[in-house]
């Protein structure tokens, strides 16, 4: 399967229990070549029963180039436990997957191929040892109430780690087999409930942050939260689940709607610089992730 992804906007659809990738270039989104890929764990992929009851309310969703493997990888969370690994876009085996529990809401795929996961009711992330193997239980555990988001650093070298009250910088040391996590840095979040956390694309030295109230952009550099980027009278508002830009600079984000399956989804993925709206009759959007394998 070829197809031209970068770009894409990967949707976490409550509804379907599944991630689509969509394109933001088409204007509907409800026709019948709209979804131009989607994934749910099964079977025919190496998964179990036990693993795919752990999946319905997917919360995120990333595609990575892993060093340690070659190739592209998808990393996904769910809400009812699920964290998993499959290649993309193949999706044709599991290398490596767990129930994590605690309401898994992010999760990063680090270039050994260990990946962490944020669980917010959990208020931990963890550091599985999935480079050892499909089914390798070893992990890290790094306590973070309400941990919400998590995003590699290639050039620090460090896990951003965004939890309720707090975003954290974790030093990764130890071996593949048996990681260990260590904090590097703490910032107060300058209003409670962190709840995204994504790269600035175009821009190393930001992270994009939302909290219950607002969305800030974090200066690594000056350790500072800022709103000084371009349409941010549009794009902070509250309950913000998601953000993002393209390397072109416009934004993507969801916030939730009434009326959909869920208080926290949406059937609609709003976009800035300038405005506009797709909507999926039917979806249920938590998170809406633009499509990139880089970390920054």
């Amino acid at each position: 399967m070829s197809f031209t992804w970068e770009g894409l906007v990967a949707g976490t659809d409550q509804a379907s229990g599944r991630i689509v990738l969509l394109d933001p270039a088409d204007t509907d989104w409800n026709g019948a070549d709209a979804v131009r890929w989607s994934w749910a764990p099964d079977r025919a992929g190496g998964f179990d029963d036990s693993l795919i009851a752990a999946w319905g309310v997917p919360t995120d969703a990333k595609i990575r180039r892993c060093d340690a493997w070659g190739g592209l990888w998808l990393v996904a969370t769910d809400s009812l436990g699920l964290a998993a690994v499959v290649p993309f876009p193949s999706a044709d085996r599991k290398r490596w997957a767990a129930n994590v529990g605690g309401n898994p809401h992010s999760a990063e795929l680090l270039p050994n191929g260990n990946v962490a996961v944020a669980s917010s009711t959990g208020g931990r992330v963890r550091l599985y040892a999935s480079s050892q193997g499909p089914e390798a239980d070893a992990y890290a555990e790094f306590a973070l109430p309400g941990a919400h988001g998590l995003v590699w650093d290639p050039r620090r070298d460090v896990l951003w780690a965004l939890g309720d009250d707090d975003l954290v910088a974790l030093a990764v040391e130890g071996s593949d087999a048996e990681p260990v996590m260590r904090e590097s840095s703490r910032t107060a979040l300058p209003t409670r409930g962190g709840h995204d956390l994504q790269p600035v694309y175009g821009d190393a030295d930001r992270l994009w942050v939302s909290t219950v109230g607002h969305v800030y952009q974090y200066v690594k550099s000056a350790d500072a939260f800022v709103s000084d980027y371009p349409e941010c009278r549009e794009i902070s508002r509250p309950h913000v689940k998601s953000v993002g830009n393209f390397r072109s600079g416009r934004v993507a984000g969801t916030v939730p709607k009434a009326g959909s399956l869920y208080e926290w989804t949406t059937d609609t993925v709003d976009f800035h610089g300038p405005p506009s709206k797709r909507v999926c009759e039917g979806a249920a959007f938590y998170k809406a992730r633009i499509v990139y394998s880089d970390y920054e």
